[in-house]
């Protein structure tokens, strides 16, 4: 039987026009589609602007429904849940982006990184540390590294914040010497509390050769001597970090102070205390040269004269309440009640604050207790701010 090819003839606009309605019909589908997702994430976009963030994510819900298979939505999504709190939600949304096989490496390890910060966010360290060390040798290094370096802080875990901060430094990303002294000093405190001090000493004889210009250091090294009954020693050492960090001076006089008396060794350091006290008038240096002269034989006269020439230099509300607690006034009757007033009045200006995050303290602190800043604390008091 011989073919008729008029038939096929006749057949080829039929297979033409229903490929052109297929296509047409997949082309209104793909449009469709596409509108819708944009459609809802565009919607989510303007909640998020009008800082509406339920209604964003109820929009980008509606837009992951619409086209599951789009990253950027999830990252969206995940990013919205953690900003509000929703850890467990954010943790789902970054962990099925992990599951997934089409995945990029690119966004498996922005992923990756996403669901660190979920878990540090949720106050989850051991989760955030290994999810943390997989992202080594990737463009988030960097980032993971610091995310690290905040989460040994914050567990007070210091070798490995060390080890942290020294890959750090070798990437390029600044110098950590101030840090690791830090750490030096606080594994150094640990082995003191654990009757370790020859331990302890070495410790801090490390932060000193790692940052030579860092008070810290030295000033636990002392404290460590006069502990151990060696005030000469402490003395040195204090002596020595006045010169290498003039700028903490404030804080080293009270201790240096203390250290002379114990060493019978007064007069140096009253001269010593005195020209620093000339270079930048500060009160907690002034009350140190009075306790040395208290200590000196001196009188009582001496010290509110001290605070008198304090007063003509810089308008000090606490170098006032210290001059009149010595005075004898006309209505002498009164003087407690006046001393008492000046007293309140003077404690907010005796704290000392973080320059970085404005918190408030009665001590020093090297580490901000609030933003956990380290040496954010200027060694000088508010009022003298």
């Amino acid at each position: 039987m011989e073919f008729d090819f008029s038939l096929l003839l006749l057949a080829l606009p039929v297979v033409f026009l229903l490929g052109w309605l297929a296509s047409r019909l997949d082309l209104r589908q793909l449009r469709l589609e596409s509108h819708q997702a944009p459609k809802a994430y565009f919607k989510g976009l303007n909640f998020l602007l009008n800082e509406q963030q339920d209604q964003a994510i109820d929009a980008f819900i509606e837009a992951v429904q619409s086209d599951p298979d789009t990253s950027e939505l999830h990252f969206a999504l995940g990013n919205l849940f953690r900003r509000r709190g929703e850890y467990e939600r954010a943790v789902r949304v970054h962990q099925h982006l992990l599951s997934r096989g089409d995945l990029v490496a690119d966004d498996r390890h922005r992923a990756q990184h996403a669901l660190a910060l979920d878990y540090l966010k949720a106050g989850l360290l051991d989760r955030a540390e290994e999810a943390l060390l997989k992202l080594e040798g990737t463009r988030f290094e960097a980032q993971a590294r610091l995310a690290l370096l905040a989460n040994y802080e914050r567990s007070r875990d210091w070798e490995h914040a060390a080890g942290i901060a020294s890959k750090l430094e070798a990437a390029g990303q600044g110098s950590f010497a101030g840090r690791q002294a830090h750490y030096l000093c606080e594994q150094a405190a640990a082995r003191v509390t654990g009757q370790q001090p020859a331990e302890a000493m070495s410790l801090l004889r490390q932060a000193m050769e790692t940052a030579p210009q860092a008070p810290r250091p030295r000033m636990d090294l002392a404290t460590l001597q006069r502990a151990q009954g060696n005030h000469e020693a402490a003395l040195a050492t204090l002596t020595e970090a006045m010169l290498q960090s003039p700028a903490a001076t404030p804080l080293i006089a009270p201790l240096l102070a203390d250290a002379a008396i114990a060493a019978h060794a007064i007069a140096p350091a009253l001269a010593l205390l005195k020209t620093r006290y000339e270079q930048s008038a500060c009160i907690d240096v002034l009350d140190a040269i009075v306790n040395l002269e208290a200590a000196n034989g001196d009188n009582a006269v001496t010290a509110r004269q001290w605070y008198a020439r304090h007063l003509e230099k810089e308008p000090s509300l606490v170098a006032a309440a210290k001059w009149i607690a010595g005075e004898k006034l006309e209505h002498e009757q009164f003087h407690p009640q006046v001393q008492r007033a000046l007293d309140h009045a003077v404690k907010p200006l005796t704290r000392y604050r973080c320059a970085a995050c404005g918190f408030e303290a009665k001590r020093h602190f090297w580490q901000c207790p609030g933003c956990q800043a380290w040496d954010s604390y200027p060694a000088l008091r508010v009022e003298e701010l």
